[in-house]
This record gives structure tokens, sequence and C-alpha cells, in this order.
């Protein structure tokens, strides 16, 4: 299965803006990897705005 490029290019820009891995190790992850880290990202995120 293929993705778009622009879906990978954002998956990748987003893990490694918050969490700051090189793009290789980023890609070196499954489809489903990427998505949960960007869940994780997205839930980690929703928690701190709304500590603020």
């Amino acid at each position: 299965m293929t993705y778009a490029p622009d879906r990978i290019y954002e998956e990748v820009a987003y893990v490694a803006y918050h969490f700051h891995w090189p793009l290789n190790d980023i890609l070196d992850l499954e489809h489903g990897q990427r998505l949960r880290y960007i869940q994780e990202i997205a839930g980690i995120n929703t928690r701190f705005s709304q500590e603020r």
C-alpha cells in the first residue's frame, strides 16, 4: 500500500517537530506506528492546553 506524499510529509513533520527525531527514524516506522505517535502527541498537546 502506498500513501499520499503530502500525508507522509505531514506525519513526519508533526512527529519531528514534537519529538525531534531524525527523518530516517520516523520514516522507518510502520504507518500504524506513526499514526499512534501522532495520536499520543495530540493527546499530550490537548492536556497541556487544558492545564493552561
